[in-house]
Order: C-alpha cells, then structure tokens, then sequence
C-alpha cells in the first residue's frame, strides 16, 4: 500500500501529516522550519522531526513513504526548496515536491477550483486563483517591510502603540502599571519601557511573533485597536487579489477561506477581517473555518504520487 506525507513548514511550527490513498494516518508537530527565520541547521532537524514522528504515530517508516509535498513560507524559491528537499531526502528516499505555503493553503480550501486563501501566520499573503487557473498573489513581502496583519507585525504593532501612548501619557512610566504592558513584558523578559524599546531595536531583530499571545489575551484598548487593524490589513490584501482576479466577474460570488494562527488564535481579527472585506469587496464569500494547509500538502503529494 503506498503511503504519502504532507508537510505545511512555517516560522513557528511543522506540521506533517501521513496517509494513505484515501485516509489521514497520522499527524505530528515540530519546531520551526522557515529557513529565512531560522536558519538552516534548525529547519532540517524540525522537518526530520516531523516526519520521523508522524510515520512512528502511523505505523510505518519513512522509506515506505511513496511521496511527499512539502509547503513552506519561502520555499518555493529554488535556493531554499533545494535546502528543504535536501533535509527530507536524507531520510526520504522518494520524490519530494517542495512549494509555497500559499499553494498548499489554496488547495486545502478549494482544491483545485478557484478562490482566495489568506494567511495569517507569522507572516502574510493573499493568493487566489480564478477558474481558468490564473494565480495572483498580493502582501508577503516579509516581514521587515510587510506582512501586514502577521502576528509578527502584531508584535511590532503593539510595542509602537505602547510606546507612542507613553509619550502621550507624558509620564511614560506610568503605562507599565497595565497589566497589558507588563505582559509584553514578561514574554521578552524585560522591565521597563525602555528596555522594550531597546530589545525591539536590537539587531538581529526580535521575535515580535512571540508577543502575540499577549495581545490576544489582552482586553486594553491597544491591545484591542492593534488587532482590529490586522483584520483591515488582511481584508485590503484579499481584496487586492479578488479584483485582480475577477475583475471581468462584477457579479459571481468570490469564495474567501482563512488559515494561520492569527485567524485561529484571534477572534477580533476574524470578525474585522470579515467586516471589512465586505465592505470593502461584496462578492466574496467567507468560510468561517481556519482551513489546515497539511491537508492541502497531502492531498497534492497523493495527486503526484
């Protein structure tokens, strides 16, 4: 019986799903594999990790592995899709297809009918295809410059609305009295304001993705403000795609599906992105359910196997 994985590598986790021709065996989790974000050596041993532990969960090893399609944020550049392919093949002796994470999320929402997937992870991107097959993508451009709506843009956010409140305040000290504060601080283990401002300056840049939590959890008004304008950033880059992808089309409904931890993790989001994208593109058509890429990567290493 041939046996075929799916991978979905993002900048804070790995997924890897195994099945067969028709059935989800297994699933495991590992760290990190976006090469741009962590390097090589931990990509490879999160990927290796992956595998190794959802072929032990499904009953098999990775030699009996038929197939497999990897999609990563990044990975379809040919430098980085050769590093990925050759991390998987010194365990994987069979074909490995590597694509983007875009293209994997695209056909767990939609197969291969047309539609418009947007992520929200560590990173972002808009990407849609029209019947014909036609595919645009719009946002991704990473996240020292874009990525709107990511959750690290929603790190970086916070801190500037924070700190910019304390200018207003005129007493800046007194802001880290919040308890919305005092969370961001606690994620980056520092203590004061200006040891925020320190650490998000520093260079390599921080780990903005890593105060997420924080501002999820949080009910103050920035914590509040931050996230309501991802879900505008993420509803404009859809937006951007469905008239770029069906402007002939003023009247078919354009369908719209969701995947990342920021719409999984942030209701707020969710429901502003929603808003906004209607308002802002009346065709489209959401489901309401955060789509899992895996499914996209195993369904595609199935095709081509």
């Amino acid at each position: 019986m041939p046996y075929y994985l799916g991978i979905d590598g993002g900048g804070t986790k790995t997924t890897c799903a195994v099945g067969d021709e028709s059935r989800l065996l297994a699933t495991a989790t590992a760290g990190p594999s976006n090469i741009v974000r962590v390097g090589e050596v931990q990509a490879r041993e999160s990927l290796q990790q992956s595998v190794r532990q959802a072929c032990a969960a499904a009953g098999i090893t990775p030699a009996q592995v038929s197939h497999t399609c990897v999609g990563g944020s990044g990975a379809a550049r040919p430098e980085l899709a050769e590093i990925v392919r050759r991390s998987l093949a010194e365990i994987l002796p069979t074909p490995i297809e590597v694509v983007g994470d875009m293209q994997i999320a695209l056909e767990a929402a939609f197969d291969a009918g047309p539609g418009v997937i947007v992520i929200a992870g560590t990173g972002s991107i808009a990407y849609g295809r029209d019947p014909q097959g036609t595919a645009v993508r719009a946002g991704g451009w990473g996240f020292a410059i874009g990525d709107e709506g990511s959750a690290h843009w929603i790190g970086r956010a916070a801190v500037s609305a924070v700190l910019r409140a304390a200018d207003l305040d005129g007493t800046p000290e007194t802001r880290t009295h919040s308890s919305f504060v005092e969370a961001l601080f606690k994620a980056w283990g520092v203590t004061s304001l200006a040891d925020l401002a320190r650490a998000a300056n520093a260079i390599p840049p921080p780990d903005f993705a890593a105060l997420f939590p924080a501002v999820t959890a949080s009910q103050d008004d920035l914590a509040t403000q931050v996230l309501t304008n991802a879900g505008r950033e993420l509803a404009y880059v859809a937006a951007v795609v469905i008239r770029r992808l069906f402007a002939k089309d003023h009247t078919a409904s354009v369908p719209v599906a969701m995947t990342g931890g920021v719409f999984r993790h942030a209701a707020l989001v969710r429901q502003m992105f929603y808003s906004e994208l209607r308002t802002l593109e009346p065709r489209a058509e959401l489901n309401p359910q955060v789509v899992e890429p895996v499914e996209g990567a195993l369904r595609m290493a199935r095709r081509a196997g």
